[in-house]
């Protein structure tokens, strides 16, 4: 009982250090009102994009609403033949600049049969992407920044909110860094339990990882460049191309995962 009681305390204080946080970030930033990009409803606003399927098609209906949650699922999926790396990307409409954006995120149920191992609970946010109507129809990746979300089982170390690269590089402390994905220091959460990551991206690339009020991972000059992405066509991004802006878009890795909020405010001029 008593470590229930300090996982909620600890919950509710994080919560309260967020609100902190965006109070600052406001008078630091003249950051604008929230937009909420996902309505509760339905999936306006967003367009689907699947490995082996052309834009727009989810003959499967991995992203759905549920409940009123986003939800990823595969339960249309044939059991027989297994996800068959059918990794895939539900994309926001437009373009996004300078902003701060929330994701608050939980995991549920078990990986779908043929997924990767290292897909268990696993799943993320890509931003700064290309342009999805430049993605190869059996492109696995987007071009991107990802944050990435982990789910963790008892005694497990996995922190989530990392940083992946795919077909991208960053820079560190004036190095640039090459490896494909950084871990950040945040804790170790259990599936099943909301989690709210706040992704804060400057004009000059600056980016930031943040849970909780807290830092727990940063960057700059995020450019196109190195491998981790396959079947990439023509039209895509070039490699140096310093990554400011462009679009984000929720995984389907082959772990269910949930979706309650996704809002986002834009970084004023001035």
């Amino acid at each position: 009982m008593k470590r229930i009681m300090l996982f909620v305390l600890t919950i509710v204080a994080a919560s309260c250090q967020q609100d902190a946080s965006e109070s600052a970030m406001d008078s630091r930033t003249g950051a604008s009102e929230w937009t909420e990009l996902f309505n509760g409803r339905d999936l306006s606003g967003w367009v689907p994009k699947i490995r082996g399927e052309p834009l727009g098609s989810d003959v499967r209906e991995t992203f759905r609403v549920e409940d009123g949650l986003l939800t990823v699922s595969y339960d249309a999926y044939d059991a027989a033949k297994g996800f068959e790396d059918a990794f895939g990307h539900l994309f926001y409409e437009e373009p996004l600049g300078a902003y701060e954006l929330i994701v608050e995120y939980r995991f549920i149920g078990s990986q779908f049969k043929g997924g990767p191992d290292w897909a268990r609970s696993n799943s993320g946010v890509m931003f700064h992407g290309q342009n999805p109507e430049t993605i190869g129809l059996h492109q696995d990746f987007p071009i991107s920044l990802e944050v990435q979300f982990l789910g963790g089982e008892a005694g497990e170390t996995r922190s989530t909110a990392n940083l992946c690269t795919p077909g991208t590089h960053v820079e560190m402390e004036g190095v640039q860094v090459t490896q494909h994905c950084i871990n950040a220091s945040a804790p170790t959460i259990p599936d099943s339990t909301w989690v709210s990551v706040t992704i804060v991206t400057e004009a000059d690339g600056s980016v930031q990882h943040i849970i909780g009020g807290d830092t727990v991972l940063a960057y700059k000059r995020p450019v196109v460049g190195g491998g981790e992405v396959s079947e990439v066509v023509d039209g895509a991004p070039e490699s140096g191309f310093l990554l400011t802006g462009g679009f984000i878009a929720l995984q389907s890795e082959s772990h269910p995962i949930q979706f309650r909020r996704i809002a986002m405010r834009p970084f004023s001029d001035g």
